[in-house]
């Protein structure tokens, strides 16, 4: 029982760790092009985003690959999520709303 608890947290952190890397970003993309020094953004960014990932990975895992998994399978569904929601609100705010209409 106390595995899985511990593989669920790892998903769940996979899931907070995708979030934090593919929605900085999408965030460094926004704020890279409007800027003066768009090059200090995204090194800047990439460094930031990388430490925290693969520290947060070596944390998770504490040694056990089953944990490390779970946290990759996490972050990568991650990934996903972020990527739609950024392509949609792009393309229309409303587009949502008219998905959810389209499925019922």
């Amino acid at each position: 029982m106390n595995e899985i608890l511990n593989l669920v947290l790892s998903l769940v952190a996979g899931f907070l760790f995708g979030a934090i890397f593919f929605g900085g970003l999408w965030w460094t993309v926004q704020r890279g092009l409007s800027s003066g020094r768009p090059a200090f953004w995204f090194f800047g960014s990439l460094f930031i985003r990388i430490i925290i990932v693969i520290a947060g990975f070596y944390f998770v895992s504490n040694g056990h690959w089953e944990r490390l998994l779970t946290c990759l399978f996490g972050f990568f569904v991650m990934r996903h999520i972020v990527v739609r929601l950024t392509r949609l609100s792009e393309e229309d705010p409303n587009q949502l709303t008219k998905e959810a209409s389209n499925a019922t």
